[in-house]
């Protein structure tokens, strides 16, 4: 059988996207639902390479422009999203074509998680006692209470046990009930394609992707996005974080773009690092037309 859905995911600026779009076309039957937690916003196109209205012309996009700048946008929204598009996207007899290069985006769509509230007061409270008490205190209380997620947090990685014991206090729940974790890959029905670039050349396309985003108007539309009070997270997309420090009159515009495009490589480069530990996907090194190299992958994989 046709597998319902196929992934196609890499780093930023490795020409996914344009990967897709090319195979949504030839195809005829396929959606592309974006997996990108800043393509949410409405109003913040450049910076995020949201796709264009040709290319949405083209070919149904999903998940893409669904709130304004000023919500504060989680993973749980993304997954009711998600599967509202997914349903809509099946009841149409379509296929699915998942693109995207936010990782844990990616396997909530993929893995299907089961996601823990939120509890801020008492995460701030255990904050508190971690830097008031040290790592091993927390640790030793986790490892009394829910052995087995204690068996999957390195002992000093403060911030993972602070979210586990926030979620026993505040759900009553261990938190290793809520699933294998992010170090586990479960079999899934979706195949998973991975454009894989050496990493100077990929370098050298972030530089010419960011100077072409700044000639295309970024300064302002990150000026329109900070008059609307934009939301913490909307605040800590790429490239906007930094324009809004030079909007602010923190740094020059060379300085700006400068940081943009450091920033973005060390982006694309944990981005490698969380793909690749996923033996589900099936890697293609793209040396110059992504297009033309990984096309003909996904004829194979998909049919």
């Amino acid at each position: 059988m046709t597998p319902p859905r196929l992934a196609v995911v890499g780093s930023t600026a490795s020409g996914k996207s344009a990967v897709a779009l090319a195979f949504a076309v030839e195809r005829g039957d396929t959606d592309i639902v974006s997996v990108d937690s800043m393509q949410v916003y409405r109003g913040m196109d450049i910076g995020t390479a949201t796709p264009s209205a040709d290319e949405q012309a083209c070919v149904p996009h999903h998940l893409i422009n669904l709130v304004d700048v000023d919500v504060e946008f989680t993973v749980a929204l993304f997954q009711d999203a998600l599967v509202t598009a997914l349903d809509g996207i099946e009841v149409a007899g379509r296929r699915a074509l998942l693109v995207g290069g936010t990782g844990l985006y990616h396997r909530a769509a993929v893995d299907g998680l089961e996601l823990a509230g939120v509890w801020p007061d008492i995460r701030a409270r255990l904050v508190d006692e971690l830097a008031a008490e040290g790592s091993e205190v927390l640790y030793e209380r986790l490892a009394r209470i829910d052995p087995e997620a204690a068996a999957r947090i390195d002992a000093s990685n403060g911030r993972r046990l602070v979210r586990a014991l926030e979620v026993w206090e505040g759900s009553g729940r261990l938190f290793s009930s809520f699933g294998p974790g992010l170090d586990r890959y479960p079999a899934t029905d979706v195949v998973q394609v991975g454009l894989r670039w050496d990493r100077a050349v990929l370098a050298k396309r972030i530089e010419r992707r960011v100077h072409a985003m700044v000639a295309s108007g970024l300064v302002a539309e990150a000026e329109r996005v900070l008059a609307m009070s934009p939301s913490r997270t909307a605040r800590a997309a790429l490239g906007y974080a930094e324009m809004f420090a030079h909007l602010e009159g923190e740094y020059s515009l060379d300085e700006t773009v400068a940081a943009i495009v450091a920033n973005t490589r060390r982006f694309a480069v944990r981005q490698d690092r969380w793909f690749r530990r996923d033996p589900r996907i099936r890697w293609v090194d793209v040396h110059d037309d992504p297009v033309a190299e990984v096309l003909p992958v996904l004829r194979g994989v998909w049919g």
